[in-house]
Parts: C-alpha cells; sequence; structure tokens
C-alpha cells in the first residue's frame, strides 16, 4: 500500500508538471516572464519527482539504502537542492504578483526577460552550491555521534542536520523565504480588495447591485487562492522544518520513520503545484487538451490562441 500511494504521489509530480513545460514551451501565446517563471519551477518539480522521489520510496518503505555511500550523498545534495530551488521559486512568483497586481503601471518595465533570467540563475545557483557544498563536505553531520554507524553498519541514508545547520536550514530555507511570502500575498490580497472597492465606488447606481456582487465574488476568489497557495506550502514545509529544527535538541530521538513521512510531505508540495499554479489558470486546461488529444502535433498548433 505504501508503495502504490508513494507511487501515485511520484507519477503526478513527473506528469502533471512534464504538462506545464510542455505548455508554456510549445504554445508561443504563453511565452510571458510569469509563465517561464512556473516553467522553472516545473522543471525542478519534475526533476525532483523523477530523480529524487523513486530512490526515496524505496528507502522510506525498505527501510534500507540499497545505492551505496557515493550515490547517499549525490541523492542527498539532489534532493536538498531541487527542494530549496521549489521553495525559491515559489517566493519569485510571489513577487512577480505583487509587482502585476500592486504596481501594474510599471510591472512591464520592471519585471522583463533579463530581470526573469537573473532571478533564475539565483534560484537555482544558490541553493546548489549550498546543498552540493554542505552534504559532500559533511558539515550537516558534524559532530554527531554514532552517524557513521548508521551509514556503515546499519545500511542507512539518514537525513540528519547538526545543531548549527537545523538552525540555518530553518532561516534560509523556509523562515525566510515564507515571510517574504506571507508578506506580499496579504498586500497582494488587501490591494486586491482596495481596487475592487475603487472599481465599485466608480460604477452607476443603475449596475451597483450587480458590481457590488462582482466585487465581493472577486474578493471570495481572491482570499481563496492566496488562502490555498500560502495553506498548501506551510502544510507541506512547515513540520519537516520544523523537526530540523529541534531534532538536535531532542539528541536526534525522532524516528527515522516520522521524519521520512515528513519529508515525503515537503515532496507532495511538488505534487501539487501543478494543481495549484497549473489547473487554475484556464490557459492550462485549453493547453492540456491539445496534450491529451494529440493536437499539439498539427502544423501552427503553437500560434493557437489559449487566452480567451
Amino acid at each position: 500500500m505504501m508503495y502504490l500511494f508513494l507511487t501515485g504521489c511520484t507519477i503526478i509530480t513527473i506528469f502533471g508538471n512534464l504538462c506545464i513545460i510542455i505548455s508554456i514551451a510549445h504554445f508561443k501565446q504563453l511565452h510571458s516572464p510569469t509563465n517561464f517563471l512556473i516553467l522553472s519551477m516545473a522543471a525542478t518539480d519534475f526533476l525532483l519527482g523523477f530523480m529524487i522521489m523513486p530512490y526515496s520510496m524505496i528507502r522510506s518503505v525498505e527501510n534500507c539504502w540499497y545505492f551505496g555511500n557515493l550515490f547517499c550523498k549525490v541523492h542527498y545534495s539532489f534532493d536538498l537542492m531541487l527542494s530549496v530551488i521549489s521553495i525559491f521559486h515559489l517566493c519569485s512568483i510571489a513577487v512577480d504578483r505583487f509587482y502585476a497586481i500592486c504596481d501594474p503601471l510599471h510591472y512591464s518595465t520592471k519585471i522583463t526577460m533579463p530581470v526573469i533570467k537573473k532571478l533564475l540563475f539565483l534560484c537555482w545557483s544558490v541553493p546548489a552550491v549550498f546543498a552540493f557544498g554542505v552534504v559532500i563536505s559533511d558539515s550537516h553531520v558534524s559532530g554527531i555521534e554514532g552517524y557513521e554507524i548508521l551509514v556503515v553498519c546499519f545500511n542507512l541514508c539518514p537525513i540528519t542536520f547538526n545543531k548549527v545547520w537545523g538552525v540555518i536550514m530553518f532561516i534560509t530555507c523556509f523562515f525566510a523565504p515564507g515571510s517574504v511570502m506571507v508578506g506580499i500575498y496579504i498586500k497582494i490580497f488587501v490591494v486586491s480588495r482596495r481596487h475592487a472597492r475603487i472599481v465599485n465606488n466608480m460604477s452607476g447606481y443603475a449596475n451597483d447591485d450587480k458590481k457590488t456582487q462582482v466585487s465581493k465574488k472577486t474578493d471570495r476568489k481572491a482570499a481563496k487562492t492566496l488562502g490555498i497557495v500560502m495553506g498548501v506550502f506551510v502544510s507541506c514545509w512547515l513540520p519537516v522544518f520544523i523537526t530540523i529544527l529541534i531534532d538536535p535538541l531532542l539528541n536526534f530521538s525522532t524516528p527515522e520513520v516520522l521524519f521520512d513521512a515528513l519529508n515525503w510531505l515537503g515532496y507532495i508540495n511538488s505534487t501539487c503545484n501543478p494543481l495549484i499554479y497549473g489547473f487554475f489558470y484556464p490557459w492550462f486546461r485549453k493547453a492540456l487538451k491539445y496534450i491529451l488529444l494529440g493536437k499539439i502535433f498539427d502544423p501552427h498548433s503553437d500560434t493557437a490562441n489559449l487566452l480567451n
């Protein structure tokens, strides 16, 4: 049953994000700065599902690591790197939405393709240097008694951080980007409500009731979308980062099974991302029909109108 459930999560992660990659890459109408951020995040989540989750699934179910110590370091490095890259992309998308909604007149001049390229370079390079530097140097397990015994004698590939790196991981990889996201989305929600009230006040008295209903509907939709975005992010990542923070203080007494389960909860954020940032967009539903029906192989299908 565990294999079936985790395999299902892996398949959804791989094919859900692959559909987003194909959609944005194929249809020219979707080539925008915002969508390239979503494309890059989908590529990150796709790699996480394709390269990391299958091996993590075997480790979690079998409670044993069969692939050697060297591959344990490689797997651990890519695992940490892709997870942090995915979180950084969520933060970058929040920044993009902030300028689009709160400063729409200057959005096209501030969020340009060169800016997006620099942002993507930071999103990929910083976590890569951080993850491989920490794992290959073994600084994250420095001072932990019994770690070598777990790896060599019990054939495990445990997820472990000492006190120093537990604090660093929590602050840099979760608390800082999470705080930025929460602050930005609160600001977006406040500005959206203000815009809705202005539009409502500018409408004629004859259509006042109708405009009020539209305004309330827009507010509810904004609140629901932002609530889902932040709720999924916090629900998936907060438990594992809290455990990383407090586990060294509890003398590493957290059961390996619990740590594995919380780590998979973080993976599931990559499973949910295509549902949140893909299926909530009407253009993605239209693009998905083209993909599933094989219409993307038709001549000139890349110029199809998906935004009406």
